[in-house]
């Protein structure tokens, strides 16, 4: 039953491009923490202040993610003969548990102030410090997505969707700030705005944390990658039939397993050669796939 397993080589660089944007992620958080908080208490918006506190749960998921990563894109080792995709996974996790708290916080001060209608006097420098963070929020999820897709890393692409979920706030506090210094009787226009971003937050972190969980669980791959995988191996050369296909993932990875059936007048030689064919061509034309154990039956083995 031979088996191989993607190389290695490119873990290094994928590992800095993410360590990378997520650093820079670090370093614009602490910012947006500073100067929003900074900004809320002098222009006199809670609703900025609370924007500012968001912002905190953005550098706790920066450093999961960078335990993650650090961790989930090691090497196979003794003790870990399956490499540690699982971290990475679990991060990810993480990063939706902390969008669903952020998203329901936001709903619980939304809905308090409207509630208790509290009365905001934002000034002008509320509203400049909200539009900075809409436009470097945005620009943030941008380039952390593009980086977290190229390197197929569920929690760099899950952090990503967090700096998108803090410019949405923003854009809920821009309007409310907006709004409450044009006009003093439109005060809870950013409470209103504010409950439209957490469904979409909301729905962002359920995605994620389900997303993770199913794979923990060894969910199998879509109908569609299992069919790919079963059409690809049947292509070879020297393959009759292909059964019993069973595949899971691991992190962004997918492990393939599955029986062949060959010619029962082969030598071992011959059904080796057939298998490693096989290998090769799902590890390169079925995406995500990086090891696969080949099982060969000689045809007509009751067995």
């Amino acid at each position: 039953m031979p088996s191989t397993n993607v190389s290695n080589q490119q873990l290094p660089s994928q590992l800095a491009s993410g360590l990378t944007v997520t650093w820079v992620g670090v370093a614009l958080n602490v910012v947006l923490v500073v100067v929003k908080i900074f900004a809320g208490v002098v222009g006199r918006s809670q609703a900025l202040v609370a924007d500012g506190v968001h912002s905190i749960s953005d550098l706790f998921s920066d450093f999961v993610v960078l335990v993650g990563l650090r961790l989930g894109r090691k090497e196979e080792d003794e003790d870990h003969p399956f490499g540690h995709a699982r971290i990475e996974t679990i991060s990810s996790m993480l990063v939706g548990a902390i969008l669903l708290i952020v998203g329901l916080g936001i709903a619980y001060n939304a809905l308090t102030s409207i509630y208790e209608h509290r009365q905001a006097s934002p000034g002008l420098l509320t509203i400049f410090v909200a539009a900075f963070s809409v436009i470097s929020k945005e620009a943030m999820y941008w380039y952390t997505l593009r980086v977290g897709r190229r390197i197929k890393s569920l929690a760099v692409v899950g952090n990503a969707w967090h700096h998108r979920s803090d410019a949405f706030s923003s854009v809920a506090v821009l309007i409310g700030v907006t709004a409450a210094y044009i006009n003093p009787a439109w005060d809870l226009a950013d409470a209103y705005a504010a409950l439209i971003v957490t469904l979409f937050i909301l729905k962002v972190g359920w995605s994620l944390a389900w997303g993770g969980l199913k794979q923990v669980v060894d969910t199998a791959p879509s109908r569609e990658i299992l069919d790919q995988l079963v059409e690809t191996a049947s292509g070879v050369e020297g393959v009759w039939e292909v059964h019993d296909v069973r595949a899971r993932y691991s992190g962004s990875q997918i492990f393939v397993e599955m029986h062949i059936v060959v010619d029962p007048n082969l030598t071992v030689r011959e059904g080796h050669h057939i298998a490693d064919k096989v290998r090769f061509h799902l590890v390169n034309q079925v995406s995500d796939v990086t090891r696969v154990i080949i099982h060969v039956d000689p045809e007509n083995d009751e067995d």
